[in-house]
């Protein structure tokens, strides 16, 4: 997180888009601000399309965190989403949306966040991909993304091949991105569309 003025952030944001700077490099760009509270990030959302007005929408698809809207603060992530969305839809072309995320902004709201591909994240995922959650209905769920490396194991644990104990040993050496899915309206409307990205 980095802690910035709004002025700045729009200006930096602005100046990515334009210039197409490497978002990593934005911790270069700020210091820290002293004396201002606000803590802002940049969050990415890769698709075949832009997506100006992010949605919620119900699919056939069993994601991690149920139906909602994806980002990552993982630009590399992002464009990864984007490439496979335009080669599944067969239209468009990859591209990565870019959206302020004010955390301060999360008072109020239900939000579940996993530091790690722990037991409850493994649990929390599996029921999810298998459309058993009956939990509660979270505003915002941070945490790890199941990559192509992690869903063999998640699928063999949700069929019952490998037990609990085995799939977190074949877990914990894994690097994973970040996601947050957005599964509410509510929490949607957090997020403040920067601009997009052809990639």
């Amino acid at each position: 997180l980095i802690g910035v003025d709004d002025m700045n952030f729009d200006s930096l944001a602005n100046e990515m888009i334009q210039r197409r700077f490497d978002p990593s490099q934005i911790q270069t760009k700020l210091e820290m601000s002293k004396t201002n509270k606000t803590e802002h990030m940049i969050l990415y959302h890769g698709s075949n399309v832009q997506v100006s007005t992010p949605k919620i929408f119900v699919t056939n698809r069993m994601l991690d965190f149920g139906a909602g809207f994806y980002t990552t603060s993982n630009r590399q992530q992002a464009v990864k989403w984007a490439k496979t969305q335009a080669i599944r839809r067969r239209k468009g072309k990859p591209i990565v949306s870019m959206y302020d995320f004010d955390e301060e902004k999360l008072d109020g709201m239900s939000v579940c966040r996993f530091e790690s591909a722990d037991k409850e994240w493994l649990n929390f995922v599996a029921d999810n991909r298998k459309g058993k959650y009956i939990g509660e209905k979270y505003d915002l769920v941070i945490g790890p993304v199941a990559n192509d490396n992690t869903m063999p194991v998640i699928s063999n644990y949700m069929s019952g091949i490998i037990d609990e104990k085995t799939a977190l040993i074949l877990l914990k050496p894994q690097k994973l991105s970040d996601q947050y899915a957005f599964l509410t309206e509510k929490g949607i409307s957090i997020l403040r569309f920067l601009g997009g990205e052809n990639v």
